[in-house]
């Protein structure tokens, strides 16, 4: 009996070899690997897809945040509220920058912050929020949006695992003033190492954030302000680029095996993800919920089926942030307890979806 694991990488380059290879041969060649034309169109490309005006592409999703932080003047003094069930990448930008992560719960159907939730965490030195659109579904925007224009917040959306997902028709990373994107290579759009890009709707902004990712220069050594060695190389932003035409199909691919999954384990006493219905879920986990999570993952294990926990330990609960361990957020308790996700990419085969359900259905844990 074969394994099935959390993606399959090998099986995308072996199907995107051609166009992979080529573009990386066409960086060799011109023996150009920082901040050149591939960089160029890739900000480009991406910023026409989530359809704002400017995007600057960075090192990776960690420094994407950072810098947008920065950029929109955040540091000592200032609150900034995010989830408390997410990576701890988001908390870690705003300590980066000497600013103090609020933590918020979450709604315990989506496992996203709503308005509500970020709303009962606001402080009088909040002065930004960051909204992470987790497993890739997009968290209810409008309100969101409502509540940090009525409050003067700048909006900062974490769309790590959430490239190609919308709201209402409107893409992630289009709603705030910055939308921070990861290409991690397991990520919906991977790279082959550490990338990341803010996608931008004001000019000024976009200008600053160039300008911090390249040690706080705009031009060459004169340098307005102490910034950061965070420039996206050539050959990463070429790999994305050869990726980037494939990224709606392997979108849709993941649907068909979280449709096919919601079929298979229909009846079950299992807790499957909810989708809100107004706009596309991504599906970069498929993660369903079990008071036996541990039980079932050692179930599956055994199975050689793999399986993975985002994430066992709540922000207000990791020891880098003991002093908000007083933190009452019950929704992201019982998540951290509860959730476990099962593999899910492009190149799952119907039959090991339903392999997968059959081990899950049969489980006595």
């Amino acid at each position: 009996m074969s394994a099935i694991g959390m993606l399959d990488l090998r099986a995308e380059y072996a199907e995107l070899r051609g166009a992979i290879d080529q573009a990386m041969q066409r960086v060799l060649d011109s023996g150009h690997f920082i901040l050149g034309p591939e960089g160029e169109a890739l900000e480009a490309e991406i910023a026409a897809r989530v359809g704002v005006a400017h995007a600057v592409a960075v090192a990776s999703g960690t420094d994407a945040l950072h810098l947008a932080l920065r950029a929109a003047g955040i540091g000592p003094g200032d609150d900034v509220v995010l989830p408390a069930f997410t990576f701890i990448a988001t908390a870690e930008a705003v300590s980066y920058t000497g600013a103090r992560p609020v933590f918020a719960d979450i709604d315990p159907a989506s496992f996203n912050a709503t308005a509500a939730t970020l709303e009962a965490a606001l402080t009088p030195a909040t002065r930004a929020v960051i909204v992470v659109h987790l497993y890739g579904q997009c968290a209810q925007m409008p309100e969101i949006a409502r509540l940090c224009e009525a409050r003067g917040l700048v909006l900062i959306e974490d769309c790590a695992q959430a490239i190609g997902a919308d709201f209402d028709g409107r893409a992630a990373g289009a709603w705030g003033a910055y939308g921070c994107f990861s290409f991690y290579p397991t990520k919906n759009l991977g790279a082959y190492g550490d990338a990341g890009l803010v996608a931008v709707r004001n000019a000024d902004d976009a200008a600053r954030l160039r300008m911090l990712r390249h040690h706080g220069s705009r031009r060459t050594y004169e340098h307005e302000c102490v910034g950061y060695n965070s420039r996206l190389d050539e050959l990463q932003a070429a790999v994305l680029r050869a990726k980037l035409p494939q990224l709606a199909r392997f979108n849709d691919a993941r649907r068909r095996a979280a449709a096919r999954y919601r079929t298979g384990l229909a009846g079950t006493d299992l807790v499957l993800p909810a989708e809100h219905g107004r706009g596309a879920h991504v599906y970069h986990q498929f993660t369903i919920r079990s008071a036996q999570r541990d039980a079932l993952r050692a179930v599956l294990g055994a199975a050689k089926i793999a399986s993975a926990v985002y994430y066992p330990i709540p922000l207000h609960r990791q020891p880098a942030y003991a002093a908000h361990a007083a933190c009452l957020l019950p929704a992201s308790d019982a998540a951290a307890a509860s959730v476990l996700s099962l593999p899910i990419h492009p190149y799952l085969r119907d039959a090991d979806v339903d392999r997968i359900c059959a081990v899950l259905r049969d489980a006595k844990p």
